[in-house]
């Protein structure tokens, strides 16, 4: 394994534990694919670094055991937003 990719999969690790946000929003901010994220912190951080890719399973575990209710979440506000903006507008009178 490359120098650069033990030090991404390390940073990305600590910022998983510091922040706690989703693999989605960390491959954003670290420029690279979900896919890439994913594997760096179930693949490559147990090799590297074995007890912060416990900590870190923790994480993905809690995010995968909501996940079902943030779905729901997102779509209960795009159908929200979808008839406010369908709605006749109402007269006055």
């Amino acid at each position: 394994m490359h120098d650069y990719i033990k030090e991404r999969t390390i940073k990305i690790g600590e910022h998983v534990i510091e922040t706690k946000k989703t693999v989605r929003v960390i491959a954003k901010e670290f420029g690279v694919s979900k896919s890439t994220v994913h594997k760096d912190l179930t693949e490559r951080l147990p090799e590297v670094n074995p007890e912060l890719a416990k900590e870190v399973k923790k994480i993905l575990d809690y995010h995968k055991e909501i996940r079902h209710l943030r779905g729901g979440e997102a779509t209960r506000r795009k159908y929200k937003t979808d008839q406010l903006e369908e709605r006749p507008a109402q007269p006055l009178s």
